[in-house]
């Protein structure tokens, strides 16, 4: 299965609720590499890629995040692959 790479933004009640750290938990159960990362105007900035079923499942997951969130928006973009090893939380 072909590799592919994903990146966008998220956007609701997603900071403060444990989004960045749910999603790098997805990631890693995913075996999908990346990073996540708060914006200051209240989003949460995603890069993400591994296997195309694995990126299809954690695309589906942002649309609800974890339990605490309220996601009203989620903006996803393929883009070539970033070559990236390993999924951070960024700061």
């Amino acid at each position: 299965m072909a590799r592919v790479c994903r990146h966008g933004y998220v956007s609701g009640r997603v900071q403060g609720v444990y989004f960045r750290q749910a999603t790098a938990a997805q990631a890693e159960r995913l075996d999908l590499d990346g990073w996540v990362r708060n914006l200051a105007d209240g989003r949460v900035e995603v890069l993400f890629e591994g296997e195309e079923a694995a990126v299809n499942e954690l695309t589906s997951w942002l649309q609800q995040g974890p339990e605490a969130a309220e996601v009203t928006a989620l903006e996803l973009q393929e883009q070539a692959l970033q070559g990236v090893a390993g999924f951070i939380v960024r700061r």
